[in-house]
């Protein structure tokens, strides 16, 4: 038998929710067995922009392989940094 969920408060703003969440259990105020998976396509990783010093003769060589590929020199070199640090 399930018992009855509590009635979730309503808060002034996000500290307030913060503080509560902290000292409370979600699943006293739903119920997880209902809920379903959600896709956002439309969503874009956050990205921070970065300085970085290559040699001349790095760049001009990742320039004309992203030439080759037609698709941007920068997006490429985000794709190669990408699969250096994300290999297992």
């Amino acid at each position: 038998m399930n018992k009855p969920l509590k009635k979730l408060p309503k808060f002034k703003n996000e500290d307030e929710e913060r503080t509560f969440w902290d000292s409370h259990s979600s699943v006293d105020y739903f119920d997880w067995s209902q809920a379903q998976n959600v896709v956002f396509p439309n969503l874009k990783p956050t990205s921070t922009s970065i300085s970085i010093r290559i040699p001349n003769y790095v760049l001009s060589r990742l320039k004309q392989e992203a030439n080759s590929l037609n698709i941007p020199y920068q997006t490429l070199m985000k794709q190669y940094i990408a699969k250096g640090v994300l290999k297992r």
